[in-house]
């Protein structure tokens, strides 16, 4: 709208009112009432302007949460998860290290073994000493027969001795005593004489 000026104002007022029966102030009224209802019909239309904005922003805010709660939710899940695949990991790898430690224990006691195994001589060389020794003990029961068979003889043949010699002694003894006899009995012939 242009600069208006007061004639206008004047001449528009005179047209309105007419005869002038008061119609300027009832159009005064009516337009202070329009003028007052369009200021708080803009400030109603601001006011809801406002609200829809508010609404709007709200409604923004709502949704945002909404998808933020299921990225949470699928955060969540997606958390879970990894911590029951962490879990059966941790178990997983608890059983091998449990596998690890049986296999290093029979390692260990295979190595020890060995050391052992490796002191002693190998099967073929166990059987050629066992055959020497069976050889060895047969030959010295062989020994150990003709030793015992030396000794019996040994002991038969000391047995005869000793008889020869207890008859012999026997002998001797029979043989003084007979010696003793015959020199008594020519003593008293001799004393006859």
């Amino acid at each position: 709208m242009g600069a208006v000026t007061d004639d206008e104002v004047i001449r528009k007022r005179l047209l309105i009112d007419g005869d002038g029966a008061g119609d300027d102030r009832r159009i005064n009224v009516l337009l202070k009432s329009f003028t007052k209802w369009f200021t708080q019909y803009q400030r109603v239309m601001a006011t809801l302007g406002q609200c829809e904005f508010s609404m709007g922003k709200t409604l923004m805010v709502y949704d945002m949460n909404l998808r933020e709660m299921e990225n949470y939710e699928k955060i969540y899940t997606n958390i879970e998860q990894n911590i029951t695949s962490a879990h059966e990991k941790i178990a997983e790898c608890k059983k091998e290290i449990q596998r690890a430690k049986r296999v290093r224990k029979n390692r260990q006691e295979y190595d020890a073994l060995a050391k052992v195994i490796q002191q002693h001589p190998d099967r073929h060389e166990t059987l050629k000493q066992l055959e020497a020794l069976d050889k060895e003990l047969q030959q010295l029961s062989q020994i150990k027969e003709n030793v015992d068979a030396k000794l019996e003889l040994r002991k038969k043949q000391f047995h005869v001795l000793l008889s020869t010699i207890q008859e012999l002694q026997q002998t001797l003894e029979n043989d003084e005593k007979s010696d003793n006899d015959d020199n008594n009995q020519e003593s008293p012939a001799q004393t006859g004489e």
